[in-house]
């Protein structure tokens, strides 16, 4: 039987610590499907799903044992469907638990397969988030310590401000 785990996110954009998660990931399960999901309570995406999905699939490409797919719609109903033995979560500070703990809950819940599996991240992107990344890009500054280079330069075109 092939362990299959969930590792399901906004992404946007990816940053290396979402890949460093995904990465470690790729380690645990047979099969790691990087899931961009909508969330209802975050701000209008800076990138499509489509483009985030193209972006996270130049990122991951070294890793014969992910997929990136995209979700509007439950989470939980997506891990029935694909027979996911886990859903993997990364976390940076106690304040990620404290939402995350709650989710997992909420998930477990709705359906009782839903298992999920918390990583914690490296030291050196404890403080890194997609928004961290979004406003250093806006006002012109270096983000090639935050993302993976591939990406590096859709990033910046996309979220630098025009008069920088």
């Amino acid at each position: 039987m092939r362990r299959v785990a969930v590792c399901p996110g906004s992404f946007d954009p990816v940053t290396l610590g979402h890949l460093d998660i995904i990465t470690r990931a790729s380690t645990l399960f047979d099969k790691v499907i990087v899931l961009i999901s909508t969330n209802a309570t975050k701000n209008k995406a800076s990138f499509t799903a489509t483009e985030r999905m193209m972006m996270i699939a130049d990122a991951t490409a070294h890793l014969d044992n992910v997929v990136i797919d995209i979700l509007d719609g439950l989470l939980v109903d997506y891990v029935r469907r694909v027979q996911a033995v886990a859903i993997v979560k990364g976390l940076r500070a106690v304040s990620d638990f404290e939402y995350e703990f709650q989710m997992a809950l909420t998930n477990k819940v709705l359906y009782e397969g839903a298992e999920t599996v918390f990583l914690t991240t490296s030291k050196e992107n404890m403080y890194l988030s997609s928004s961290v990344v979004k406003q250093v890009a806006y006002f012109g500054g270096d983000i090639s310590p935050f993302v993976p280079e591939c990406i590096l330069d859709t990033i910046q075109k996309r979220l630098m401000k025009e008069d920088s």
